[in-house]
């Protein structure tokens, strides 16, 4: 049997071989060293217990819980015993390629694209599934883990179908318990979505709420509550999110100076970026790049 298609080197997780999603179990009896990722995870306990450690907390395990990380997210495991997580990782460019429909989706939106970054939640998304629903997230979760095995140009479709059906399980799992969830059982508003294009293709840009709107044909405060309604935040505090994001990775897989990051995500501003990053990530830029690009350390 192959081994997985995840390493981690200095800190930091890859998908190694380029698949599109991966599915397997990982188990941990003490513990697990703070750590960040280069793709979605999303962990659903499958046995045993724990502590999980980010920056939102310490958050105690059991059989059902399932956790969310955009890239860039760090977090680790404490006081394990027979911790068992059912792991699937995916890709960044399946979120602009093959699941790009679902940023149009109010579920699997919120999801994806809106949901980690709302509500001060730092790219981190929690929840817990019923009985059922657990059931039928471990059968499509081993049906990506088979599918790991198979050449991908023939089974392209198989993945994305599994991967589609046990992202709508955990979606309907995080509308089910969020209060603050955005409304609506349709898609969302077109100007939203070209909104969300026109901010996530042109980070560097020094985007004004009044331009965006402009572009969109809109007044900005139609524009923010149409964006509000879709994604639960405002369009500029949308871009910060995106804007911090690649700049971590910018960090972790550069060697570009701090300086040269922040203005290439369009905050030139040194003071600034500073403070957005160290909001979003609780550490410094210059810390964050150390610990994940060295051997980690606990926090």
């Amino acid at each position: 049997m192959s081994s997985p298609p995840v390493e981690e080197i200095k800190g930091l997780v890859y998908i190694t071989d380029g698949s599109l999603a991966y599915a397997g179990h990982h188990f941990h009896e003490d513990g697990h060293p703070v750590h960040t990722h280069s793709f979605v995870e999303i962990a659903v306990v499958t046995g045993g217990r724990g502590i999980h450690k980010s920056l939102t907390g310490r958050r105690n395990l059991e059989v059902g819980d399932v956790i969310l990380l955009r890239p860039g997210v760090w977090h680790g495991y404490e006081e394990c015993c027979g911790l068992d997580l059912y792991n699937c990782c995916l890709n960044t460019g399946l979120l602009q390629r093959e699941l790009s429909w679902t940023r149009e989706d109010p579920l699997l939106g919120y999801l994806l694209w809106t949901g980690p970054n709302s509500m001060q939640r730092r790219g981190m998304l929690t929840t817990h599934l019923d009985p059922q629903a657990f059931e039928e997230c471990v059968v499509h979760l081993d049906g990506l883990a088979q599918l790991r095995h198979q050449p991908v140009g023939r089974h392209r479709g198989d993945i994305i179908g599994r991967l589609s059906l046990f992202l709508s399980h955990i979606a309907r799992a995080v509308a089910s318990d969020r209060a603050d969830m955005p409304g609506g059982e349709g898609p969302a508003h077109p100007a939203v979505l070209e909104a969300m294009h026109l901010l996530e293709s042109r980070l560097a840009h020094k985007w004004t709420l009044d331009e965006l709107a402009e572009e969109l044909h809109l007044t900005p405060r139609y524009l923010i509550r149409l964006f509000k309604a879709a994604t639960g935040l405002p369009p500029m505090t949308y871009l910060a999110q995106h804007r911090v994001e690649k700049a971590a990775s910018l960090l972790l897989h550069t060697d570009q100076p701090i300086t040269q990051v922040a203005q290439s995500v369009g905050w030139a501003d040194q003071n600034y970026f500073a403070r957005r990053f160290k909001a979003h990530y609780g550490l410094t830029a210059t810390t964050y790049r150390r610990r994940f690009t060295r051997p980690s350390v606990l926090l």
